[in-house]
């Protein structure tokens, strides 16, 4: 248990003592929890969390009801890691406000931490100014990349709420079937059309499958992360 630990070798002590980038994961996460379950310390229940979802990467993509799940994680501590690790990936894309999307790669790079993973339908909202420089990127809720109809309105959502006047699409294909939907062009046309109805410019749509990536606007471009 963390009470038979040394004080100096707790997570929250260390953290203190050392810097965030001293600790594990599993001290990381067990931060966040705060404590554990019966029998088990919060560096247990975290490490049992980790392995569960196969580390870091799978625990960023999982929601509160697939923590719940877990021995020991109520409400509180799965919507806490849930928040700390959405915030993480937000900083990654939103604050940096220098970033410029100006080409397919370029949404592809922004796109490409929200939407690791599964190739599950989640489609990425990148809103920029008039200068096509980010003012941020976020997985739009309630779209999927290849729903009928598409989710124009969630999209232009959440491009205008960021103030954004120029906007790029991004979902993710799987890598066992990397052909081109039917469906990519089309949407990527919609969305153009009901976006510039709002004042807003759809400068491209790109398909992520592994490390490369295909434009769906005409043309076709293709290129690798």
């Amino acid at each position: 248990m963390l009470a038979d630990l040394d004080p100096d070798q707790r997570p929250r002590e260390r953290m203190l003592r050392l810097g965030a980038d001293a600790l594990s994961d599993v001290e990381l996460v067990a931060l966040l929890l705060g404590s554990g379950r019966r029998g088990a310390s919060a560096l247990d229940t975290a490490r049992d969390l980790l392995v569960a979802h196969g580390g870091l990467t799978g625990l960023a993509l999982a929601d509160p009801p697939a923590l719940l799940r877990s021995p020991g994680v109520g409400p509180a501590k799965a919507t806490r890691v849930v928040a700390a690790l959405a915030l993480a990936r937000r900083f990654g894309t939103s604050t940096d406000r220098r970033a410029s999307v100006r080409t397919p790669a370029d949404v592809a790079r922004l796109a490409a931490p929200l939407l690791a993973g599964p190739a599950d339908g989640r489609v990425v909202a990148v809103a920029g100014d008039r200068a096509a420089r980010l003012l941020g990127a976020v997985v739009v809720p309630g779209a999927a990349a290849h729903a009928e109809p598409f989710a124009v309105r969630e999209v232009l959502a959440e491009t205008l709420r960021r103030g954004g006047v120029t906007l790029a699409l991004a979902h993710r294909h799987d890598p066992e079937d990397p052909e081109a939907y039917p469906g990519d062009a089309r949407t990527a046309a919609t969305v153009a059309e009901a976006a510039a109805h709002c004042g807003v410019r759809l400068l491209d749509s790109v398909v992520l499958t592994g490390d490369a990536w295909t434009s769906a606007a005409p043309g076709h471009r293709t290129g690798a992360g």
